[in-house]
């Protein structure tokens, strides 16, 4: 059994002193909501299709009433991008859930490689393009370098189907229901007199959500639960987490937002959170 030392949300939630542990699953305190359907919120994946596969196997079983909702970063690092991607455009036709895409800070920064060109992104080994590139040729991962035909390839993303392309120009920003506000990165507040942190839909530009990594967020938002990832819950101020705050690779539980980046596809597992009833489930 596992037991929350303070309150989560504490304006918003009603504590619970019993907080099963169940190998993959675990409980944040329960809270009471007049709405129907189930949320289940997935964090950052980064090529990992083994990771998501198991993930998605300990869901219960999802229906027309229930919402699952990736929170970006599909590509990158891990070994499977393309076969991440194309799992999740598969769900978007085939679930009996509704399957909500956001967009991510990578996938952003793929679109401006198509765009425009960026090499400042591509060449960092750390950022992982490499590994998406060989995914969608088909090639061998490996520590080798970059060969010149991968290069060429990576320059300007022309490995990536046309289809691919115009799915991640689809993907959303944010998305909103009744139980959260769901975003990549968080929200940035605003330069003005009253220093008040903006609604998704007011955001400008919207890229903002996708890049962001401000403690001023993590600290000091109030107002509706924001779900949010792209920052390591490793990184974050393991003080304010009120969910398993002696292991900061768990998911992060602050005043009035949670971080579900675990660090899959860079050697961590991957996060899932299902609400109203603030279920956790893990790959690992």
């Amino acid at each position: 059994m596992r037991r929350l030392l303070s309150t989560l949300f504490a304006t918003q939630l009603h504590t619970s002193t019993n907080l099963a542990t169940v190998s993959s699953e675990r409980h944040l305190p329960s809270y009471s909501v007049t709405v129907s359907g189930r949320t289940f919120v997935v964090g950052d994946i980064h090529g990992d299709l083994h990771q998501l596969t198991v993930l998605l196997a300990r869901l219960p079983q999802l229906g027309a009433a229930d919402t699952l909702v990736f929170l970006g970063d599909y590509l990158d690092r891990g070994p499977a991008s393309a076969a991440v991607i194309a799992h999740i455009r598969s769900l978007q036709t085939t679930a009996a859930a509704k399957v909500v895409a956001l967009r991510g800070n990578h996938e952003d920064a793929w679109l401006d490689v198509i765009d425009k060109g960026w090499p400042e992104f591509l060449l960092p080994r750390g950022n992982g393009c490499l590994e998406t590139v060989r995914s969608y040729l088909g090639t061998p991962q490996s520590e080798a370098a970059c060969s010149a035909d991968e290069f060429n390839a990576m320059l300007r993303g022309a490995f990536f189907p046309a289809a691919d392309v115009a799915w991640m120009r689809t993907l959303l920003h944010y998305y909103e229901d009744d139980h959260a506000i769901y975003v990549h990165a968080g929200l940035k507040r605003e330069r003005d007199p009253d220093g008040q942190f903006p609604h998704p839909a007011n955001v400008d530009p919207p890229k903002l959500m996708l890049w962001m990594r401000d403690r001023d967020f993590f600290t000091n938002y109030r107002g509706k639960l924001v779900v949010f990832g792209h920052t390591a819950t490793a990184t974050l101020p393991a003080e304010l987490s009120t969910y398993t705050p002696a292991d900061p690779t768990d998911l992060w539980a602050g005043p009035a937002c949670i971080g579900l980046d675990t660090q899959c596809g860079k050697g961590g597992f991957l996060t899932a959170l299902e609400l109203p009833a603030l279920r956790v489930y893990e790959s690992r």
